[in-house]
């Protein structure tokens, strides 16, 4: 193969992936306001794998002649009804919801960093120092909590003055090390 075939494009692919483009992206925008919102949110590890699919999906059919519009329309509409029964089965079937989602977890309490639960992670202390400086924490001390989410995403939440309400943190894996100071005997921490 030529170097001058990997810059070379006629114009019927140059309308067949201009086309391919327009469908797909209308299909999506009907499929995302028939099923809302939530189809494109990084709330959950299956929200995740959905839009990884579709764009995955949306590559390979606008940019070859296979799959076809159609089929690269229907397979996401598959997994827009996947997503739609995952996310109701989570919200009937409470014991369910727990081999669906992942459960968030406490990295850093109290500007001490929980090693078991960065090791538990795959995480090491200076990926957590890394999403502090991006949030502005200039010492470890300025740190109530870090929480790795369902997602993989990190909240940091800074100290302040304000009592932590106890039901924001129900669903994350060893809250109750943040109703206090760090118990030191029941969790490795540095």
């Amino acid at each position: 193969m030529k170097w001058e075939a990997w810059f070379a494009i006629d114009w019927q692919q140059v309308i067949g992936i201009s086309l391919s483009a327009v469908g797909f992206y209308i299909g999506l925008m009907v499929f995302t306001r028939f099923m809302g919102l939530r189809s494109f949110s990084k709330l959950s590890s299956h929200d995740f794998a959905m839009t990884v699919g579709i764009g995955s999906i949306l590559a390979s059919t606008v940019l070859s002649d296979s799959p076809s519009l159609l089929q690269g329309l229907f397979a996401v509409a598959v997994l827009f009804v996947i997503q739609a029964v995952v996310s109701l089965v989570r919200r009937k079937a409470k014991p369910l919801k727990a081999l669906i989602d992942n459960q968030p977890i406490i990295l850093m309490a109290h500007g001490e960093y929980l090693l078991d639960n960065l090791k538990e992670s795959n995480l090491s202390t200076s990926d957590v120092q890394q999403v502090l400086r991006k949030n502005g924490i200039k010492s470890k001390s300025e740190v109530f909590v870090v929480i790795m989410e369902t997602t993989g995403d990190m909240s940091v939440i800074k100290n302040n003055n304000v009592v932590p309400d106890q039901s924001l943190f129900n669903d994350v894996r060893d809250s109750e090390l943040l109703m206090g100071p760090v118990m030191r005997n029941s969790k490795q921490i540095l």
